[in-house]
C-alpha cells in the first residue's frame, strides 16, 4: 500500500511510510511506536480501499520523534469607543510522527 488517510485529533492526515506529520499531541514517550486506528483511506498500486467509516483491519505504525509546542498565537479583542480590550496567547501542543508502515 502506498497511502493511507488516517484520523487524529479530529483531523485527517494523508500519510505514506517515510512521512514526517505534526500532529495533535498523543500520549507517550520520544522513540516509542504507535499504532495510528482509525484508517479512513488506503490507496496505491492500483488498488483502493475505501471505509465506511473506518478500515478496521488496517493499521498505520507510527513511532514518535518530538513532543512539542507549535508558536505562540495572539487572540486579541477590541471594542472600539469603549476602552475594551483583552489579549492572550495560546502555544499547542504538538507530537511529530513519522510513519514506519501500513498493515494490512
Amino acid at each position: 500500500m502506498a497511502y493511507a488517510v488516517v484520523k487524529t485529533g479530529g483531523k485527517q492526515y494523508r500519510v505514506a511510510p517515510g512521512d514526517v506529520v505534526r500532529v495533535e499531541r498523543l500520549e507517550g514517550q520520544v522513540g516509542e511506536k504507535i499504532a495510528l486506528g482509525e484508517v479512513l483511506f488506503v490507496g496505491g498500486n492500483g488498488e483502493v480501499k475505501i471505509g465506511t467509516p473506518m478500515l478496521p483491519d488496517i493499521k498505520v505504525t507510527a513511532e514518535i520523534v518530538d513532543q512539542g509546542r507549535a508558536k505562540k498565537i495572539i487572540v486579541f479583542k477590541k471594542k472600539r469607543r469603549k476602552g475594551y480590550s483583552r489579549q492572550r496567547g495560546h502555544r499547542q501542543s504538538l507530537t511529530t510522527l513519522k510513519i514506519v508502515e501500513i498493515q494490512g
